[in-house]
């Protein structure tokens, strides 16, 4: 029976594969790295994966059977982060998929562009990064398309012809949606893409 072993995870393997694909799959077994790096790792591939819009993804943690005590840090480490990420409107929900993997449900852009706003209503504040780009070096047609997902926002809240409230909304959208765009990379072109994909989910 222990030489079965092999074959039922190379069977687990392969079919994982077929029902996530690559691009649907985080695997922090393979490189084995540290915790903290895993949980960044993990963090910046999920946000991505928001923006792609997916809907379930699957996290390889491995099982740590070589963790001292057979406890798995990595594992630990990204089940401590999901709650801070579903606070802040990145992913939804989560479960065990088996005992070295967790199948991640990502949330809705919906979801990222309120989280500002209940965590203002439970009295705590939105992170600001330091040196966070503004609005002002936006190409004329990104500004336009996050012009037109603030007014969708704020009319889903019945609030119409107010320009300051417009400013405003136009700001807070744009902090949410950059906070979830990977840090290399064309950053507006994704800007841009993510607020097509916004407005797309918000005219559903």
């Amino acid at each position: 029976m222990p030489r079965e072993k092999p074959k039922l995870t190379a069977l687990w393997r392969a079919l994982d594969e077929a029902a996530f694909g690559p691009e649907r799959t985080l695997n922090l077994r393979e490189s084995l790295p540290s915790a903290a790096d895993a949980r960044a790792r993990a963090e910046v591939w999920l946000r991505a994966r928001q923006m792609t819009r997916a809907k379930e993804v699957l996290v390889i943690t491995g099982r740590g059977n070589q963790s001292v005590g057979g406890i798995g840090v990595i594992r630990k480490e990204i089940l401590n982060m999901l709650p801070s990420l579903r606070r802040r409107g990145i992913v939804e929900n989560w479960k065990e998929h088996s005992p070295g993997s967790i199948v991640v449900q990502i949330a809705p852009m919906s979801a990222l562009l309120d989280a500002p706003r209940r965590r203002r209503n439970n009295g705590s504040h939105d992170p600001v990064s330091p040196g966070s780009p503004g609005l002002e070096g936006l190409q004329p047609e990104t500004i336009s398309v996050l012009r037109q997902l603030a007014r969708q926002n704020l009319e889903l809240l019945g609030i119409t012809d107010s320009e300051a409230f417009l400013k405003k909304e136009m700001q807070r959208t744009f902090s949410a949606i950059m906070s979830g765009i990977p840090e290399s990379g064309d950053r507006e072109r994704g800007l841009f893409d993510a607020i097509h994909k916004a407005i797309d989910e918000v005219s559903d």
